[in-house]
């Protein structure tokens, strides 16, 4: 399920990922800059740099508003996904937790991106595309269907 050609982009420098995760909360970062890998780096910016803010609770609201601020709709197709946000949480504290000491805020991004919960398919090692693509894993927390454990962060 998860990719093989797995080629994220990554950030060169901290400046790089406080300027997507300010423009996030301000409401003012271009639209086509809102990416897979820019939403790993905020998590990851949030829990090192913002702890006034925590993920599990206030990312939510953060991403509808920021969805609507470009133009987006936050229902149950589109916009703001619950059940994948809730689990690259996860998947961004493990990431974290492994590379404590490990350099400054880029290097630590970077790696995450480069790990298994960096890939766009991490998700679907837990679920299978049916369940988490449904309306109910969108609107609120849906619990995997595939057996394995979720990761502990």
């Amino acid at each position: 399920m998860i990719e093989p050609d797995h080629k994220p982009r990554l950030f060169a420098d901290d400046a790089a990922i406080r300027r997507i995760g300010e423009g996030l909360l301000a409401c003012t970062l271009a639209k086509a800059d809102w990416t897979h890998e820019a939403h790993l780096a905020t998590c990851a910016w949030l829990i090192l740099e913002r702890p006034e803010i925590l993920p599990e609770r206030d990312l939510p609201a953060i991403i509808r508003r920021y969805n609507e601020s470009v133009g987006g709709v936050n229902d149950e197709t589109q916009g703001y996904h619950e059940t994948i946000t809730q689990l690259f949480i996860r998947g961004v504290r493990r990431s974290l937790k492994r590379s404590e000491g490990a350099g400054g805020l880029a290097a630590r991004v970077n790696a995450l991106l480069l790990g298994e919960e960096g890939r766009r398919e991490w998700p679907l090692r837990y679920y299978s595309r049916e369940r988490l693509f449904s309306a109910e894993a969108r609107l609120e927390w849906a619990d995997p269907d595939l057996g394995r454990a979720l990761p502990v962060p």
